[in-house]
């Protein structure tokens, strides 16, 4: 049976994961360090993880497996699930796959690097606005998705 893990902190989509994981009978834990309403839904599990650095990524990477779907956008996590067989997405329905994970990690390691060698930096200006257009897509890719894991696992 397919799961969803929820990487919770911070993911604009929980609403529309649970929306999709109730019409596929899917568990889904929601995985964050606090700050999330628990849900009365019998299918969602809330983990509430110790504080701590990547506390909710090590719980999933733990627990994931063949067939299961990961929601995120930490790009070491889904390299984890990646290798453990699981599919994965983005918050903005973009698939993180074998293909394209070691250029994702790359760049993200590149991106880090330039941001400590420049000290006068003001950070990034936060990511595009997440409008209906955006939920629509994630959508689809996300029930897209569940099919393919569910005929693998």
């Amino acid at each position: 049976m397919t799961a969803l893990y929820i990487d919770a902190d911070a993911c604009p989509v929980k609403g529309e994961c649970l929306r999709v994981a109730e019409r596929h009978g899917a568990t889904v834990y929601v995985v964050s360090n606090g700050g999330i309403r628990p849900s009365p839904h019998p299918l969602v599990h809330t983990v509430v993880v110790p504080d701590g650095p990547d506390a909710a990524d090590m719980w999933i990477a733990e627990r994931i497996g063949r067939g299961d779907v990961c929601v995120t956008g930490d790009i070491p996590l889904a390299a984890k699930c990646l290798e453990a067989g699981a599919r994965v997405l983005r918050h903005d329905g973009e698939a993180f796959t074998q293909a394209n994970i070691g250029n994702q990690l790359a760049t993200r390691d590149l991106m880090a690097d330039l941001r400590a060698a420049n000290p006068l930096s003001q950070g990034g200006g936060g990511g595009k606005p997440f409008g209906k257009a955006e939920r629509s897509r994630f959508l689809d890719r996300l029930e897209t998705t569940m099919r393919a894991a569910g005929r693998e696992g």
